[in-house]
């Protein structure tokens, strides 16, 4: 999950260990405390437990989500669910990426009247989690490959949501019309999220995102993000006969990011009251020493809450490179040329508390012994687009750490607290 800044003071550190402290205590049992209500329903925390470790264990980095798509259609079928009621969409074929599955959709009639309900995650990974042996020690979940990450983000999401599922259908537990939406390639993109219509998932009226930490954290808005594909073409020219006759591309890009640094446009951006964040983040340019660089390609990426002052961003660094291109000439006055190519990745969007999913989240985390915080990413989530879609989607954490790096690991607590959770926003 991305770095993220809370609505609500979040608690000191010893606050919160204490809390997690008196949680494991309470809930280390396999019997929390939502188990111990009658309102509540139960769950089988050994299942759930087995079904988020043998989703790790399949490979499925982004593009290549078909076998996680597979393992949970024969745990849906093999639990009852008709095949009827499960689709995939054609999502891979809208991506740059393609790949080899769609969005997974598996929608359940209501057993009673009430407004449908989607509950969802991402199936795909990064790649440093490819390899992943997941190793489970006492409360904690870490993969027992010191070279791979867990996969955690967003297995455990994967989880939660179809843990939920198996028990309603096991148990068949009464509940309103359900939408359980397992999306595609959120690692490159959103691109699942992105491209899946609110009619195909039933357009539910209340929505809950399964992909992040803390269990009591509500995620209830995201900032917006756009990047930028950069082309510098320069002059070619021998660096050691000649340099002079050449535009280097390198030094023009150097000028711009120099001068976005220099102004206040690149990393942290405040102006005023305004806030946002830009980073150029990858350049690719030059052949060799003895050469003046020709070309140099360039990505970069402006974020913010606000989508007026982050197009003032992405203008700023728009007109860094329009003017490190004209200062760069050869000794005759030839200049290189410049071409940027700009793309969404997802609007910011931001959830009233008074929202009906955001009202029912905290109630099911409250009904569970939590007390629950709101929370505004300063990243991407596919909440992004399904609020884009229309689809005001809340995010709950289900026990991921260390994202995206070899120290990865799944808090069990968490985990099973959130299966919780899900069952009740489901159920409900």
């Amino acid at each position: 999950m991305p770095y993220s800044t809370s609505t609500k003071k979040k608690p000191s550190r010893l606050a919160n260990q204490k809390k997690i402290t008196a949680q494991k205590n309470l809930k280390s049992s396999s019997k929390c405390r939502a188990q111990a209500s009658p309102n509540i329903p139960k769950i089988d925390i050994t299942k759930a437990q087995k079904t988020v470790l043998d989703l790790l264990k399949i490979p499925g980095i982004s593009g290549q989500e078909k076998q996680i798509a597979e393992l949970i259609c024969k745990k849906l079928i093999d639990a009852g669910c008709p095949k009827s009621l499960i689709s995939f969409d054609q999502a891979h074929k809208k991506t740059p990426l393609q790949g080899n599955c769609g969005n997974l959709i598996v929608k359940l009639p209501g057993t009673r009247r009430g407004p449908r309900r989607l509950l969802m995650a991402h199936m795909d990974t990064v790649p440093v989690c490819e390899g992943t042996r997941p190793v489970v020690k006492g409360n904690i979940v870490k993969s027992g490959n010191p070279m791979t990450g867990l996969g955690a983000d967003d297995r455990s999401g994967c989880g939660v949501v179809l843990t939920t599922a198996l028990e309603i259908l096991r148990q068949k537990i009464d509940h309103p019309p359900l939408t359980f939406f397992f999306a595609i390639q959120e690692e490159v993109g959103l691109w699942g999220a992105r491209t899946v219509k609110a009619s195909d998932l039933g357009k539910p009226k209340l929505a809950f995102n399964f992909d992040g930490g803390d269990v009591d954290k509500l995620t209830i808005g995201a900032t917006g993000g756009e990047r930028l594909d950069i082309t510098i073409e320069g002059i070619p020219s021998h660096a050691g006969v000649a340099p002079e006759q050449g535009v280097s591309a390198i030094a023009v890009a150097s000028l711009a990011i120099a001068s976005l640094h220099q102004e206040g446009w690149h990393g942290l951006v405040q102006k005023g009251s305004k806030r946002g964040t830009s980073n150029i983040g990858v350049i690719n340019s030059g052949a060799a020493t003895n050469v003046v660089a020709e070309r140099a390609t360039i990505r970069a990426e402006a974020r913010g809450h606000d989508p007026g002052f982050r197009n003032k961003i992405v203008r700023a660094i728009e007109k860094a490179f329009d003017k490190a291109t004209q200062s760069v000439r050869s000794s005759t006055g030839r200049r290189g040329t410049i071409s940027i190519t700009k793309r969404l990745d997802y609007e910011a969007f931001r959830i009233p508390q008074t929202d009906l999913s955001v009202v029912t989240a905290r109630k099911a985390l409250e009904s569970i012994g939590y007390k629950p915080y709101y929370d505004v990413s300063n990243g991407g989530l596919d909440a992004n687009w399904m609020a884009a879609n229309g689809i005001p989607t809340v995010t709950l954490g289900c026990g991921q750490n260390a994202i995206h790096t070899t120290n990865e690991w799944l808090d069990l607590t968490a985990y099973k607290a959130a299966c919780h959770a899900a069952l009740i926003l489901a159920t409900s």
